[in-house]
């Protein structure tokens, strides 16, 4: 039955979800907010959604750029390279974004009239986005719910899995990895140097499957 709403990045996390629980998702979300990587991430988006027959819809966020603060929104050479990890990725946090996605999210899941808004946040997230961490989940998951006539709610599997996790169901769910994007430098490769690209070469490692990303 296909009443799941997903967000859709375009990253391995989310394209993951969308492959692994693609009978339960009628519409995918993709928000244009202004960042490095957006244009990469919505062409996988868009092709994954495309090879799956799933709906997709691209939202503007433009005032995101407008008045949000973060190294993500400042071009390829505001961010830090080095690892994943609190003190060198503090600056590409983008205050509330998924607050904000899901908010939008629910108000469009209810108006299709689908029960629940899939995320792809993972236990790697939480040092770094407050927005990721459980406890924000939980909470959001609430406030739809009480802010819904239908009890919209937030369906979040990875919350508590890393990367690696991430990276064999994707493989058991049939993904091409070489159809998602993670740099947050958005380039035309991935540069191999940033924080996502390390943990996205790490996750493979990890999780013992090839790599096949085309990095500089």
């Amino acid at each position: 039955m296909k009443d799941s709403l997903i967000v859709l990045s375009g990253g391995m996390d989310s394209v993951t979800l969308l492959h692994s629980q693609r009978d339960r998702i009628a519409l995918a979300l993709t928000f244009d907010y202004g960042s490095n990587h957006n244009a990469r991430e919505i062409a996988c988006a868009r092709e994954n959604c495309l090879a799956l027959g799933i709906e997709h819809i691209v939202i503007g966020l433009d005032f995101f750029a407008q008045y949000f603060k973060s190294s993500l929104l400042e071009g390829a050479d505001a961010i830090p390279e080095g690892g994943y990890d609190d003190s060198n990725m503090k600056s590409t946090v983008v205050p509330f974004r998924n607050g904000i996605m899901l908010s939008i999210a629910c108000g469009i899941a209810e108006s299709r009239g689908l029960k629940q808004v899939m995320l792809a946040s993972h236990s790697g997230d939480h040092s770094i986005y407050p927005d990721c961490r459980p406890g924000f989940v939980e909470a959001m998951d609430r406030a739809m719910k009480e802010g819904t006539y239908e009890g919209i709610g937030i369906f979040a599997p990875f919350t508590k899995l890393g990367k690696a996790d991430i990276a064999r169901i994707g493989a058991e769910s049939g993904v091409d990895f070489s159809r998602t994007y993670s740099c947050y430098k958005g380039g035309e490769k991935h540069c191999g140097k940033c924080g996502t690209c390390r943990e996205r070469q790490e996750a493979f490692k990890a999780a013992g499957i090839e790599d096949p990303t085309l990095y500089e």
